[in-house]
Parts: structure tokens; C-alpha cells; sequence
């Protein structure tokens, strides 16, 4: 699973722009200006949610799900949990 700005935070981390992670992908533009529309996890057909993942596992990003610790010694992003208030 993926989200919007997992997406965007990745391609921030590899400095690109949508069009490129489209070509990276083998996806249209618009398909990955939606995907990165929501707040939330990716929606889209399975076919096109593997090529983008793959696609961002060959130029080096580790998608880190919630609690899930990371595996490499790279740079990431995640987002802290809200403490609860």
C-alpha cells in the first residue's frame, strides 16, 4: 500500500517531477496526478499500483508502512503518529 504523500515525499526525496515518475512508471500523468491527489492510500488498478511501486523501489525509495520498521541505513521520511490529546 501506498499514499498520496508517500508519493509525493518520495519524489521529493529522488527530486522529480510527476512527469518523470510517470515515465519511470510507465503511467500516464494524469494517473499519477490522481494517485497523488488523496490524503489517503492509492486507489487504481493493481497493474498500475506494481509498476509504480516497482518503479520507485528501482530508483532506491523503501515504502515504510505504519509500524513497520525500515529495513536499509537510507535517508526516509514517516510521519509521527499524533500523540493522543
Amino acid at each position: 500500500m501506498i499514499t498520496g504523500p508517500q508519493m509525493r515525499a518520495a519524489r521529493a526525496l529522488l527530486g522529480i517531477d510527476q512527469r518523470r515518475l510517470a515515465e519511470l512508471a510507465g503511467l500516464s500523468l494524469p494517473t499519477i496526478q490522481r494517485m497523488e491527489a488523496g490524503a489517503g492510500v492509492v486507489r487504481g488498478n493493481v497493474d498500475s499500483l506494481m509498476k509504480l511501486v516497482a518503479a520507485l523501489d528501482g530508483a532506491g525509495i523503501e515504502l515504510l508502512g505504519d509500524a513497520v520498521p525500515s529495513t536499509g541505513g537510507g535517508r526516509g521520511v514517516r510521519l509521527k503518529t499524533p500523540a493522543a490529546g
